[in-house]
């Protein structure tokens, strides 16, 4: 299929402090003017308060579709000055391109880079505290407005203005949007969470939190069968 979009901004960049407790964050990102340098571990100079759960090669790079600011801006008056591309971390901006039509393992060309997409991005309070905005987080999740995380393929320069053009995709069933409604399910169906575990690209931790997750189902729903009195 035929599928592109242009980078509508690059951004990178250093810690700054959230308020009020003062926890260090690499949610303040810079817009880059020029070429960026992409390596395994994402854009040269940029950092992550928190290496533990941010950055990394399975979240090398962080892609938000910036239709979405104009949802976030209705949903959040108060905060609509801020909401702006960029505020909310990502490193790649750009419309077209959405949680609906990126799929899981899609391998796109951008600039001489080659990204493949990994994971979703799971938001987290930062985001509120960013913002002022208790339930900001919770409101992405739940509109599974959450962008996506690229590991790099091929290290290479991007820049404003890149065509961003899809070279591959491995499955047609789960996008980003799709991922997210099997896992917000309260209860998915188990054949549903060992596909998408199985889907070709998916990060290996997401593969193996969703099989366990499909083995914790299957013994819960041995262990209401056996709790059924046997019909004589």
């Amino acid at each position: 299929m035929t599928l592109t979009s242009n980078i509508d901004h690059v951004f990178a960049g250093g810690l700054g402090v959230l308020k009020p407790e003062g926890q260090r964050t690499g949610i303040f990102k810079r817009r880059i003017t020029g070429s960026a340098r992409v390596e395994l571990n994402g854009i040269v100079g940029d950092q992550h308060g928190d290496p533990r759960v941010h950055g990394g090669p399975e979240k090398a790079v962080h892609q938000y579709a910036a239709q979405h600011y104009e949802r976030l801006a209705q949903a959040f008056a108060h905060s609509a000055l801020e909401l702006l591309p960029g505020s909310l971390g990502e490193n790649i901006s750009a419309r077209s391109l959405s949680e609906q039509n990126v799929h899981i393992g899609d391998v796109f060309q951008m600039g001489s880079t080659v990204l493949q997409v990994s994971q979703p991005r799971s938001p987290c309070w930062k985001i509120n505290h960013r913002f002022d905005a208790e339930r900001m987080s919770m409101f992405v999740a739940k509109e599974r407005i959450t962008g996506w995380y690229y590991r790099v393929i091929q290290p290479g320069f991007i820049k404003m203005g890149d065509r961003i053009e899809l070279l591959e995709r491995h499955t047609d069933r789960f996008s980003i949007d799709e991922f997210w409604k099997v896992q917000l399910s309260h209860r998915p169906v188990i054949d549903d969470l060992l596909a998408l575990a199985a889907t070709h690209g998916l990060a290996e931790d997401w593969q193996r939190r969703l099989s366990e997750r499909a083995k914790w189902l299957q013994k819960a729903l041995r262990t209401e069968h056996n709790a059924q009195p046997q019909a004589r």
